[in-house]
């Protein structure tokens, strides 16, 4: 049982997922500190919304399967 309903394709899942860790990892490489930190943290968040397949902002506008593009 699902609590929510996928709003991103496959193609879309698989970008956002190699996208966040991509981010997550350059963080560490270029930055360091606290901003190294909030970028990873970021790039994790994006990489998740990915693997779920569900993005807030994008059933916020209609982006998506069964949205009102």
């Amino acid at each position: 049982m699902a609590f929510y309903r996928k709003n991103i394709g496959g193609l879309h899942q698989a970008l956002r997922i190699a996208a966040g860790i991509a981010v997550a990892i350059a963080a560490f490489a270029y930055l360091t500190g606290a901003a190294a930190w909030w970028l990873a943290l970021g790039g994790a968040g994006f990489a998740l919304t990915g693997l779920v397949g569900y993005c807030p902002m994008c059933a916020m506008t209609g982006i998506g399967r069964g949205g009102a593009s």
